[in-house]
Order: C-alpha cells, then sequence, then structure tokens
C-alpha cells in the first residue's frame, strides 16, 4: 500500500560521499558463493588502486572462504553496475568508473561454493 505525506516532506539521504571523509562506499559480490548472502560494503578511497583492493582489501572480507586460496584473479569475470568490466589493477578506483554506491560482483569459473553448493 503507497504511503502518502501528510506534508512536503523532504529527506535528506545521509549516505551522501561527503558523510565518508573521503571515501566512496563500493559494494562487492562474490557469485556462487552465498556463505556471503549479500554484497559487502566498504568505504574506499577513489583513488585506490584496483590491485590493492584484490590484496590487502578483499582478503580481509572473504579469505574465510575455503576457495579463497584457490581464487586466480586472471580468470575472475567482473561487472560493474550489472555491466560487463575488465579492472586494470594499476588504475584507480575512479579512474575506471567506480563511483559512489558502485556495485562489482565478480566469479571465478570453477569455483562454485563449498563443494560445489555455492555457499
Amino acid at each position: 500500500m503507497p504511503v502518502t505525506a501528510m506534508y512536503d516532506y523532504q529527506g535528506q539521504p545521509k549516505d551522501v560521499q561527503a558523510n565518508f571523509h573521503g571515501n566512496q562506499l563500493v559494494y562487492f559480490g562474490w557469485d556462487k558463493h552465498l556463505m556471503f548472502c549479500a554484497p559487502v560494503c566498504l568505504p574506499l578511497p577513489p583513488d585506490m588502486p584496483f590491485g590493492a583492493v584484490l590484496t590487502e582489501v578483499l582478503p580481509g572480507v572473504y579469505g574465510s572462504h575455503p576457495d579463497w586460496a584457490r581464487l586466480d584473479w586472471e580468470q575472475a569475470e567482473w561487472s560493474l553496475d550489472q555491466q560487463p568490466f575488465t579492472p586494470d589493477p594499476q588504475q584507480s578506483l575512479e579512474a575506471q568508473g567506480i563511483h559512489h554506491k558502485s556495485l562489482l560482483r565478480f566469479r571465478v569459473p570453477g569455483l562454485d561454493g563449498i563443494a560445489g553448493s555455492a555457499s
């Protein structure tokens, strides 16, 4: 059922980039790994090289999964905001079009969760 405000409500979002001290929120999802039921949201500096995300950030998020040790980034298939994406590890997030509240998803063929269960 729709809700109608009783007056001209003008809400201000609290998750605008200006509220994150120079960082931007970036969502990451590992497809076929539902041990992580939803993408994680991380506050990252726009000038961070993508390679640093792979080596310094994501291991702390996903490293507890048994598939992590077998992950080969060269085989990873990426999407950025639901479009195919090929990241450049040397380039910054911002230089590659990764903006505040962008969603990055990745999957690696052959890694389909614990015993192929997508978990």
